[in-house]
């Protein structure tokens, strides 16, 4: 892990030091020409009490201003300074709004400051989250293993050859199953690295799948707009995955629809197979949540297709469907 970057510590004024600083320096300057002009005119008999008034005026003047620009700008700047702090005790809880931000540029470097603040405790949370059902995922298939070799060992010369047969069986499913998981970890890990931006056709992404999955029947319809404000590479991994699944699922025919609503450039991918049953609705973005484990399924399939798509600005979801299983990828404007 690396070292974060550190600041040179060193003396640095405040900056309502350097306001006050300022705003009596620019003072300073008409003050010092009326003092040195009532100094050297002997017969005007010093400065008159009108220049005084003035002078005090000047002066109570010059700190009102310090004292307006210490309000709106170095007394927000402290407390989104004390919030950092707080937030980075106490998490999510702390995530809260100042009680004024005194400037517009102030409230807009808060909020910025408050939502990548969010980003980071969601991401935090998640990690914890997928760390624990990667640990899930693994010990199953490792207690396998271990429980028939401590078997093979302890009692092997008493096995038939049909029982240890089934044995070595069970170590080798239960190893592709552990070499499965750790590809599809690498697949994850690969969705998550952002790329550059760029864009892509429907007909490419069309062409894509057809050649990666020749017995699905494809269907590519737009209102006319073909050009999908997505990175080539993406949006064939999430599309990949989205196949795969159907195709499990039963699907025999897959429709790509584009269109744009309210800005936005949509990409609904439907297929004919079994869906999703309702009870499954809420559950199928889960990592690791698969209704084919018995088959081999991993249940991350879904998590690197919205990964991959997350890493451009995009996002997946499940929408309604009479029949098969509709998602639509949303995408963010070219």
């Amino acid at each position: 892990m690396s070292d974060g970057v550190e600041i040179t510590r060193k003396w640095r004024p405040p900056l309502a030091l350097i306001v006050v600083a300022v705003l009596l320096a620019v003072m300073a300057i008409p003050t010092a020409v009326i003092v040195w002009v009532g100094a050297v005119d002997l017969t005007a008999g010093g400065l008159s009490p009108n220049e005084i008034l003035a002078l005090c005026m000047a002066l109570l003047l010059t700190l009102g201003i310090a004292y307006v620009l210490s309000r709106t700008i170095t007394k927000p700047i402290n407390a989104l300074i004390a919030r950092t702090d707080a937030i980075a005790r106490g998490g999510q809880s702390a995530i809260q709004p100042l009680d004024a931000y005194g400037t517009r540029e102030i409230a807009t470097l808060s909020q910025s400051f408050l939502d990548l603040a969010t980003r980071m405790i969601d991401r935090t949370d998640y990690i914890r989250s997928f760390a624990a059902h990667v640990s899930h995922e693994l010990k199953s298939p490792l207690t396998a293993i271990r429980g028939a070799a401590e078997l093979m060992r302890d009692d092997g010369n008493a096995m038939t050859p049909a029982e240890r047969q089934r044995f070595l069986d069970n170590i080798l499913a239960d190893t592709e199953r552990l070499d499965l998981l750790l590809q599809r970890l690498r697949e994850l890990a690969q969705a998550e690295l952002p790329t550059s931006a760029g864009q892509t056709t429907l007909t490419d992404l069309t062409a894509a799948l057809a050649e990666r999955f020749p017995a699905l029947t494809l269907t590519a319809v737009s209102d006319g707009e073909t050009r999908v404000p997505l990175q080539h590479d993406a949006g064939v991994v999430a599309l990949v995955h989205l196949a795969e699944n159907a195709a499990q699922h039963g699907a025999t025919h897959l429709t790509l629809t584009l269109h744009r609503s309210e800005g936005a450039t949509m990409l609904d991918v439907a297929d004919n197979g079994s869906g999703v049953s309702p009870g499954n609705r809420g559950k199928i973005f889960q990592p690791f949540f698969s209704t084919r484990r018995e088959a081999g399924g991993t249940g991350m399939g879904l998590e690197i297709a919205r990964a991959a798509l997350r890493s451009h600005g995009s996002d997946i979801t499940l929408e309604p469907s009479h029949t098969g299983a509709c998602f639509r990828i949303t995408m963010r404007k070219p």
